[in-house]
């Protein structure tokens, strides 16, 4: 099943900042896992933000909830999530 997830990350004034780092870099990594086990396909970057858009495939929604609270920043991000299904006009599998 596909997700397509914005993630925003909101980082209270007074948390520390060698704390953020050291979970920033620990959320790159956990990122990285999950490209390459295959269940985070795309991840893009939104410009003049600290957020992301992503697509996920996943088994379902629990997994996907399992995934994000997973995410080291978990405690300090907002996230959106839509379901997405193939479209009728799609070509997709035409093109493989």
């Amino acid at each position: 099943m596909l997700f397509h997830v914005e993630i925003v990350v909101q980082i209270p004034h007074d948390v520390d900042s060698e704390k953020i780092k050291d979970l920033s870099a620990a959320e790159v990594e956990r990122a990285k896992t999950l490209q390459r086990e295959g269940k985070w396909l795309h991840i893009w970057r939104i410009v003049g933000k600290w957020a992301i858009i992503s697509v996920f495939n996943v088994k379902d929604g629990a997994e996907l909830h399992e995934i994000l609270t997973s995410l080291p920043l978990y405690p300090y991000v907002k996230i959106k999530v839509i379901a997405l299904c193939t479209h009728p006009a799609s070509i997709e599998d035409e093109l493989r």
